[in-house]
């Protein structure tokens, strides 16, 4: 019996972009995820000779160990985050890092290399200082470099070079409190950070967890050191490992524990007991250390600091993100990491692989979806629906990354209509501020012009970002609900597309996340639709 009421017709998402582009992927590889180059610790921060009378109490000589602590500095919160076993050469600490052989040779710039081959910082003023992470990050890359280098020439530089990074911190060590510390031979002050206000010597968290990592890398070569040169680099890892053992109820410290009972390793410890910056990316980098301590050793404290400073990561990820824009750098200050959000995607997706937890991962996914890395590689098209569509002039930088002077205001715009689909050059896909992530075209009529993402009508062709899992993760698609599912076709073959929908919640695993033509999909594992790709925000991961 006819009622009068009809249902709406569902719209055909396609019908002004073809098939063959929205369900077909172009031939070539996924653009990963960069790696962010390394930032300068001193950057935004002014240094100054130390005081006249200054006296840095380098211990130097043969180590003598006294007063040891044998015991965690404190009781602080852990959930049972564990160092994934056997995990891949490439994926280990560093590894993604590696110094470049012009690097290995530098001989001018603000750092670089001394008559010993010491990495140095040459200031402004014309005084040259130790720099103990720029010394331990440096000499790490060689390591890195080392282990894949063939020329046996370049070979035996990288590790004299490394060698020499790591004799230097032993010989301008400070002994006390039954541990080394590496200071800082300089004052800083940092206007923007208050309390980051110190007078030489001063001690970073960050520091201590790199040497860590510096020695016992050292020490866990299968070749080119003798076993005494090993030994020496294994006490050395011992005594950087006992400052992580001593609190904040001396000085000097790096390690505190907060007022609910979280651990944290300081990078800017301040004077009074348990203040400090509360620095995410500093915690992570010296975490890393911690990793390779008990890779070396098998350490139950470190592996227990290990696990308290990765439950501090997880339950704080809430104040370091930041939705839809850049995430903070710090706690304590909440300034956004203009130029430290892409080094916290880099560091989630390694906490991800040291531990496997899809924990980590999640938060990973949300950091990418807030601010994506904005490059892509040289090629990339974008295809446009037939239509009208909006186009803008956004005030960016020249390569237009944002520009904090301009805010990303919109300059102008333009209304265009397209009479068939078509595609367009791109050379940056980034989120605009207080808008969705937008597109800038880079050739032809509307170079320069940026034009919002939004599938299928706008999308960029192909897969980008990818980040695969160690261990398959788990969607699930709720009761009744729809979720499309797509195996790509290639080179403009439509792929497959089905529409999901059970009458109970119905769960699959994915191994692999990625921007597939413009959105954010998952990559099925189970045997049903193994291979078919769905999108994330049709489901629930990992019961979030």
């Amino acid at each position: 019996m006819a009622t009068g009421v009809f249902e709406s017709p569902t719209p055909d998402p396609f019908a002004n972009m073809p098939r063959s582009l929205a369900l077909s992927l172009p031939q070539g590889a996924a653009e990963s995820i960069p790696v962010p180059p390394l930032p300068d610790p001193l950057d935004g921060g002014t240094v100054s000779a130390p005081n006249p009378g200054t006296r840095i109490p380098y211990t130097g000589g043969t180590p003598v160990e006294t007063d040891v602590p044998t015991s965690l500095p404190f009781e602080f919160n852990k959930a049972g985050y564990k160092i994934a076993p056997d995990l891949p050469e490439a994926l280990r600490p560093w590894r993604n890092r590696p110094t470049t052989w012009a690097n290995a040779n530098l001989s001018t710039g603000t750092y670089h290399l001394d008559a010993n081959g010491v990495y140095m910082y040459y200031a402004a003023d014309g005084k040259v200082y130790d720099h103990p992470v720029g010394q331990i990050q440096f000499a790490l890359g060689c390591i890195t470099s080392y282990r894949v280098e063939k020329d046996p020439t370049r070979k035996a530089t990288f590790l004299k070079r490394a060698r020499a990074q790591a004799d230097r911190l032993i010989a301008k060590r400070v002994v006390t409190r039954g541990a080394w510390y590496f200071p800082y031979p300089f004052n800083l002050t940092n206007a923007e950070h208050s309390g980051v206000a110190y007078k030489a010597p001063w001690y970073s968290g960050m520091a201590q967890g790199e040497a860590i990592s510096l020695f016992a890398q050292l020490a866990g070569l299968q070749d080119g050191l003798t076993e005494d040169e090993k030994v020496l680099y294994r006490t050395a890892a011992d005594g950087a490992f006992a400052s992580l053992l001593r609190g904040d109820n001396a000085a000097p410290w790096v390690v505190n524990k907060d007022k609910a009972g979280y651990l944290w390793i300081q990078e800017y410890p301040f004077k009074t007991a348990g203040t400090g910056d509360y620095t995410y990316n500093g915690m992570i980098f010296a975490m890393f250390g911690l990793w390779d301590y008990v890779q070396l050793t098998g350490n139950e404290l470190a592996a227990q600091l290990y696990d308290g400073a990765c439950t501090t990561m997880a339950r704080y990820f809430s104040l370091l993100r930041n939705p839809r824009w850049y995430s903070y750098y710090c706690q304590t200050h909440r300034i956004p990491a203009v130029t430290y959000h892409h080094h916290h995607i880099a560091l989630w997706q390694q906490m991800h692989w040291h531990t496997s937890s899809a924990v980590f991962a999640h938060q990973l996914d949300m950091l990418i979806e807030d601010f994506p890395p904005p490059g892509v590689k040289t090629g990339s098209m974008i295809a446009i629906a037939a239509g009208a569509h909006t186009l803008y002039k956004v005030g960016t930088k020249a390569d237009g990354n944002y520009d904090k002077a301009q805010q990303d205001k919109i300059l102008g715009s333009k209304k265009v209509t397209f009479a068939k689909a078509t595609q367009a050059p791109i050379d940056i896909r980034r989120r605009i501020k207080g808008a969705g992530v937008w597109y800038r075209i880079a050739a032809g009529a509307y170079k320069g012009y940026w034009i919002g993402e939004a599938y299928p009508r706008v999308f960029l062709r192909g897969e980008h970002l990818p980040v695969t899992y160690q261990v398959p993760r788990t969607l699930t698609i709720a009761a009744d609900a729809s979720a499309e599912a797509i195996e790509f076709g290639t080179n403009g073959t439509a792929g497959t597309l089905k529409t999901l929908k059970y009458s109970e919640a119905h769960s699959l695993q994915f191994d692999r996340r990625s921007m597939v033509n413009g959105r954010s999909m998952l990559r099925i594992v189970s045997e049903e639709l193994a291979g078919y790709w769905i999108p994330a925000n049709q489901v629930v991961t990992d019961g979030r």
